[in-house]
């Protein structure tokens, strides 16, 4: 599909949001069809990082609501390959070979999602309004939710989740940046924030409310929400009281920062080592 005005499909989509009556035009139901293939091609994006470093990704509530109007479009089908058999509402990327990404089988991509080319998908699961950039590697059994946004040079590792924010449509989706590496079984859903080249170890869950405990300074210093460029996190726990008495409860531990050094590879096992994380 050629490229298409966004201007011109974000007012149609948010009056169908508005009145979803609006979709039995063909116009409006079209506007909704094309703002998706804009997310399938890459031309746009569910949420875009600043131009200026420091300063907030911006969401664009607007293509969340086309998704979810898609849903409303489409009807169930059955796709096939080969053996394999799917029913869906939404059909399922193809034309890798152009695309230019490697895809090892049951690899599964929703159409809806853009992964940039010299991606690495092993056996895994990439959701509709996701974007995983040039170099990337989603690793076995590797979930990347909708609408997550994986940057370049990043490794999620087997069996990582990251989590799907589409509702509201206004909420931040999970942001991993350029340079991560997210051991083993790591989990990170609602919208939380992963800095560019941040390691974080095997078995690692951040949730908005999890406590991302920093234990490099004299004493703990608590984030939530938001892991900072260059750190290094392994699971934690630290007590809290209830009425029923007192437990341990799961958090993070910020122990470290990975070395300034141009070869990125070189620092992250240098980080690894160092601070003895599990990957």
């Amino acid at each position: 599909m050629t490229e298409l005005d966004p201007l011109a499909l974000r007012t149609h989509v948010e009056a169908a949001w508005a009145d979803r009556a609006l979709l039995g035009e063909p116009i409006y139901a079209h506007a909704v069809e094309g703002a998706i293939a804009e997310l399938d091609a890459g031309r746009l994006r569910v949420a875009t990082p600043p131009r200026v470093e420091g300063e907030p990704w911006q969401v664009h509530s607007w293509l969340k609501q086309a998704i979810l109007l898609y849903f409303g479009l489409r009807g169930m089908g059955v796709q096939e390959a080969g053996p394999l058999q799917w029913h869906d509402k939404i059909p399922l990327k193809g034309d890798w070979v152009a695309a230019g990404v490697r895809v090892v089988p049951p690899a599964t991509v929703r159409y809806g999602a853009h992964v940039e080319r010299g991606a690495i998908l092993m056996p895994s699961y990439v959701n509709i309004g996701a974007w995983v950039g040039a170099g990337s590697m989603v690793d076995t059994w590797a979930t990347v939710g909708s609408c997550a946004q994986i940057g370049r040079n990043v490794h999620l590792a087997g069996g990582v989740g990251i989590g799907g924010v589409l509702e509201p449509p206004g909420a931040m989706p999970v942001v991993v940046e350029d340079g991560c590496f997210l051991g083993s079984r790591a989990i990170v859903v609602e919208g939380v924030h992963v800095g560019r080249e941040a390691v974080l170890g095997a078995n690692v869950v951040l949730t908005a409310s999890t406590a991302i405990v920093d234990v490099t300074g004299p004493g703990p210093v608590v984030l939530k929400g938001h892991v900072p460029p260059r750190a290094v996190l392994i699971p934690g726990t630290r007590p809290r009281s209830f009425p029923g008495g007192e437990f341990q409860v799961a958090c993070a531990l910020l122990i470290g920062y990975r070395r300034e050094t141009t070869d990125l590879r070189t620092s992250l096992n240098d980080a690894l080592r160092t601070f003895d994380v599990p990957a």
